[in-house]
């Protein structure tokens, strides 16, 4: 069973479906990629997933357990995670500390201070560890973001295009992070504009065109869709 699944889901906006019946999966251990050209509705459907949109129909099940009608708050204290395609950080917050907004509430500060330390170290940014937040460039200040992510330690991680910014070797170091995350056992889902990144990284692959899953499939596959390169990837050479 998938530890996260999207059944049906239609979102509209007035007249404007933006999501038209889309279903996908995230298995645990595994990268899931979701991809699609701009407008295709994947910012929309993460939306849906972690609580911010409730769903005109259809539902969200974690672990097999309906949290359709779950909030943000909720779905992360069941270990579900996300980052923004649009930076959300505290600029004026330390590296540290806008690791450990994450768990701001909770019981144990030291902990948490540990774990920052420790993921801080996994990212290879504890020499930035008590600089400001806005004094980073956008690739190391979305590794911000996945590591106050991380800090949680979540059985799913939503990623919206978190390699912007990334020059070829971060992209290189994030590709190998995402593995080892999933390697753990976590279920991640990617939605990223970086092709090479999602098919070297990604177990499999969901193309969202017009609010509906165009195809799906692991990557040798998404790479040989006719319907995928004509709709997105570019036409297919004769």
């Amino acid at each position: 069973m998938p530890l996260l699944r999207a059944e049906e889901v239609t979102v509209t906006f007035g007249g404007h479906r933006a999501l038209d019946g889309a279903s996908m999966s995230a298995e645990a251990g595994r990268v899931t990629g979701l991809i699609g050209p701009n407008g295709a509705g994947k910012s929309t459907l993460f939306d849906v997933i972690c609580g911010l949109r409730r769903p005109r129909t259809g539902r969200v099940l974690l672990d097999g357990h309906d949290v359709t009608t779950q909030g943000p708050g909720r779905r992360a204290r069941h270990g579900m995670a996300r980052t923004f395609q649009q930076l959300e950080l505290f600029g004026r917050l330390s590296v540290r500390d806008n690791l450990l907004v994450a768990v701001e509430l909770g019981p144990d500060r030291l902990q948490a201070a540990r774990r920052a330390d420790t993921v801080l170290e996994r990212l290879g940014m504890t020499h930035l560890a008590d600089h400001g937040a806005d004094e980073l460039p956008t690739g190391l200040a979305r590794m911000v973001e996945v590591g106050r992510a991380l800090l949680i330690r979540p059985r799913v991680l939503l990623l919206d295009e978190p390699a912007a910014g990334q020059d070829a070797e971060e992209t290189e170091r994030f590709a190998a992070l995402l593995r080892s995350v999933a390697d753990e056992g976590t279920a991640v889902l990617l939605v990223e504009h970086d092709m090479g990144l999602v098919m070297n990284v990604c177990d499999e692959v969901y193309v969202l065109d017009l609010g509906t899953v165009l195809a799906q499939g692991p990557p040798e596959h998404i790479r040989q869709d006719e319907t995928v390169l004509a709709a997105y990837l570019g036409e297919p050479q004769p």
